[in-house]
Parts: structure tokens; C-alpha cells; sequence
């Protein structure tokens, strides 16, 4: 079906001027939107039940966004299938990923969900969603022969293996689940007021998002689907911009209710989507209460939240050493045993960063802590077998900063300088050496 708007279609008159500060928070809002609108889709909802493209009233982009804004579905249960592909080795039963496999070790819990959901990072997986309101909610990850289960019901979040029979148990946030009072600004889990300078109602919402959209970005509605039974309309943002790794990204969004059913996100490479998440199954109905209750097993090994914190802090405590990264041949960390800018972390890393560019085509820059390159086998810091399999991972490169390494998945490339500047982004090789020449 032919799309219904095209990109240069006509934006809404914009009502009035907004501040400035208005204006810093919608140049990055559909950036913002489209990872929120991500999250959103792959920690609750690729396969397409495709019958034919449904035949639907034409709507426009703007309708489209205002609709998605407006939608305010408070429960679902469903089926979820989740296909992601950045080009990377499954972390699933890796080193890279402890706690999992069943056995914390005595310094963790195979149930911890930081180190669980790390699996969605790659391969195939298929979950089990329900929610009732902002206070009940459930996901499943379906294993074989076993399931991964996190459950928020009122005050209470829970998380279990039952591969390992280990429980995790934490308190929600204070305030998770409150609405807020009316005549405030809600901000969903948390209490308090959004800032005067972010839009509110569904309208102003669609408003800002297309005219941040307007220089970078390209939205449009491209046809209907099906997806999980249900009517769909799809939307399509594509970056204007070369450069970028992005190629487009389609949201399957319910034509009744605005959900998004489906999320899947395209890159330049071609092949298949680096992420793609949809419902298979969805009812929009209440679930049942008792989805929500969980008791621990009898027998499994339960674990409460502060505790697991309290190693986790533990085992971040680091000794004073030598200056810089030079700290490390040690085993000691930075000066004075201190991490970052000023002993700040990575709070303090993050206030060095540089962005150049703008929108999909952003680059962040950052020098690393000692101002040194990637330790290299001729400089004695790595063995031998090491540095190959460095070299293997990244692409040399020279221009006129000197040269580098570029690592890079099938979204996200970085560049690490020899003189230890680093160069990062959602955009190809080309790009980021471009970056580099301009800043040398």
C-alpha cells in the first residue's frame, strides 16, 4: 500500500514560540523517542502474522505520534518475540555475563536481572508479558526446559531462575505505581513535577516530535500490517542525514488503541533487522490477579536486593595506586586509587565528552584516562596472543590524527586513536575518521 503522507508533507502550524529551554529539550526528542519507544517495545513486547495489509482510514504522521501519545492502555498479557543481531557472540552461558548459568559463585545470583537481561542483547528469545496498571506487571523469558521470571506486584519485585532455583527480591521504588496528583505533571514511577519546559497533552507531544524531526528526520506513515491479529498502521522513521548506520526504523502501531505492537530497526548493511521485537499473541484485556502473586519455591535460595548491593559495592572498592591508567599493570586504579576526572567516575568521564554532528549523524568524543592509545604487544602491556586478537576484532586505520583502531557492530562503531581519543557513534567508518581529521 502506498505510504499516506509523503516527507515533505505539510508540518501543523506551531501554536506559539516556545522558550529556549523548550527548544534544547525537543532537538534530541525524537532521538530520545525512538530509543524510549524501544525500550518500551523489547522489555514488554518477529514474527508477523501477515494476512494481508488491512485496509484502514488514511491518517498522518502527526495523527499517527498524537495517537501513540494519547494511547493510555493500562493492561495487556501476551506472547513476545524478540530477534536481535548487532553482529556480536551470544552472551547467553558466557564469562561476559555472570550469574548466569546457575551458578553465582557465592558473589552473586543467577536470578540478578542486570546480568539476565543481558541475554536479549543477542540471538532469539521469546517472553511472556502481562500488566495491570503501573503496579502489576510481569515478563518471562521462556527457556528450555526452564524460565526466567521478574514480577512487580504493589511493593514488591521479584525475580527467579528456575534453572538454578535462585530468587532475587527487592522493594519497589517509593511512589512506583502512584499516579500523580491532578494538576501535576506525572512522571510515571517516580513523584513530583516534569520540568515547565516539556510537552504534556498528546498534541504538543506530536507537535514538538515533527518539528524536531523536521532538519534530521524523515516521518512518515507507510501502509498497514497485521501483527498478532490486529490492525496496524506503520510507521517509518528514516535519518536524512549520510552517515549514519541507521537505515530506518518501522513501528507497527495499533490502529484502535496507539500501542506499538511491533518495533524493528534497519541497518544500512542490509539483511535482516538489528533488533526486532513484536506481540505474536496480545489481548488488551485484564489479567488475571493471580498472574501477579509468586511465593519463593520451596528450597530456592532467595537473595534480598540490599544484600546483593551491599557485594556489589564491595567488590568496586579499589586501591590507591599510580597515576592514570598506567595503575592498572598493578592491579591498582588511577591516581590515588580514584576513578575518572577528579575521582568522579563516570560522572566525571561523561562531563569530558564532546558531541559533534547533530541528530543520527552525532559523534561523542572523548580522551581516554592517560591519554594513551590500546595497550600493544610490542609496548610489553598485552602478550602476543592478545594483541592478535585485538587486531582481529578492530580495522586499522590512518589519516591525518595518525592512526587507530576502529571496533564496529552492525549499529554502534568506535574509533580509538593511538593517542587515546576515542570516537563513537551510530554512523559507518568513514564517519568517524572524518571526525577525528577534523578534530586533529
Amino acid at each position: 500500500m502506498a505510504p499516506y503522507d509523503s516527507e515533505s508533507g505539510t508540518r501543523p502550524e506551531s501554536p506559539e514560540p516556545r522558550p529556549n529551554g523548550r527548544r534544547k529539550v525537543t532537538r534530541y526528542a525524537v532521538p530520545a523517542a525512538v530509543a524510549g519507544v524501544a525500550a518500551a517495545t523489547i522489555g514488554l513486547v518477529p514474527a508477523l502474522a501477515d494476512t494481508g495489509d488491512p485496509s484502514l482510514p488514511k491518517i498522518s504522521a502527526h495523527q499517527l505520534i498524537e495517537k501513540i501519545a494519547a494511547s493510555d492502555a493500562q493492561q495487556v498479557s501476551g506472547t513476545v518475540k524478540i530477534s536481535t543481531d548487532l553482529g556480536l557472540p551470544s552472551l547467553a552461558g558466557s564469562s561476559l555475563a555472570p550469574g548466569m548459568g546457575g551458578d553465582s559463585g557465592g558473589e552473586g545470583s543467577s536470578a540478578d536481572p542486570k546480568a539476565k537481561l543481558t541475554e536479549l542483547a543477542s540471538g532469539t528469545h521469546t517472553l511472556r508479558v502481562a500488566a495491570d496498571g503501573p503496579g502489576k506487571q510481569k515478563v518471562s523469558i521462556l527457556e528450555n526446559a526452564a524460565e526466567y521470571s521478574l514480577v512487580h506486584n504493589g511493593d514488591d519485585v521479584w525475580a527467579y531462575d528456575s534453572k538454578s532455583n535462585e530468587v532475587v527480591h527487592t522493594k519497589a521504588p517509593k511512589g512506583d505505581g502512584k499516579s500523580a496528583k491532578d494538576g501535576d505533571k506525572g512522571t510515571g514511577s517516580h513523584t513530583g513535577k516534569l520540568p515547565e519546559s516539556m510537552p504534556t497533552t498528546p498534541k504538543e507531544m506530536a507537535d514538538e516530535a515533527l518539528k524536531a524531526a523536521g532538519d534530521t528526520t524523515s516521518v512518515k506513515v507507510d501502509g498497514t500490517a497485521k501483527v498478532a491479529g490486529r490492525d496496524a498502521y506503520q510507521l517509518v522513521i528514516k535519518p536524512k542525514q549520510s552517515g549514519s548506520t541507521v537505515d530506518s526504523i518501522r513501528v507497527a502501531v495499533d490502529a484502535d488503541n496507539g500501542v506499538p505492537l511491533k518495533f524493528s530497526l534497519l541497518s544500512t548493511d542490509g539483511g535482516k533487522a538489528v533488533v526486532d521485537a513484536g506481540f505474536t499473541k496480545v489481548d488488551f484485556g485484564k489479567p488475571s490477579a493471580s498472574t501477579f502473586d509468586f511465593q519463593p519455591p520451596k528450597g530456592a535460595k532467595v537473595t534480598e536486593g540490599d544484600d546483593l548491593k551491599a557485594r556489589e559495592d564491595a567488590g568496586k572498592s579499589l586501591p590507591k595506586g599510580s597515576d592514570g591508567v598506567d595503575g592498572l599493570k598493578d592491579g591498582k586504579f588511577g591516581k590515588d586509587g580514584k576513578f575518572g576526572k577528579d575521582g568522579k567516575g563516570a560522572e566525571g568521564i561523561a562531563k569530558d565528552i564532546k558531541v559533534t554532528g547533530k541528530g543520527w549523524a552525532s559523534i561523542a568524543q572523548l580522551k581516554v584516562p592517560g591519554g594513551k592509545g590500546l595497550p600493544t604487544s610490542g609496548s610489553g602491556d598485552v602478550p602476543a596472543e592478545a594483541q592478535q586478537l585485538i587486531d582481529g576484532l578492530g580495522d586499522k586505520v590512518k589519516g591525518e590524527f595518525g592512526s587507530g583502531t576502529v571496533f564496529s557492530t552492525r549499529l554502534v562503531n568506535a574509533l580509538i586513536t593511538d593517542d587515546g581519543t576515542v570516537y563513537a557513534g551510530a554512523v559507518t567508518k568513514d564517519a568517524l575518521v572524518k571526525a577525528a581529521n577534523a578534530a586533529h
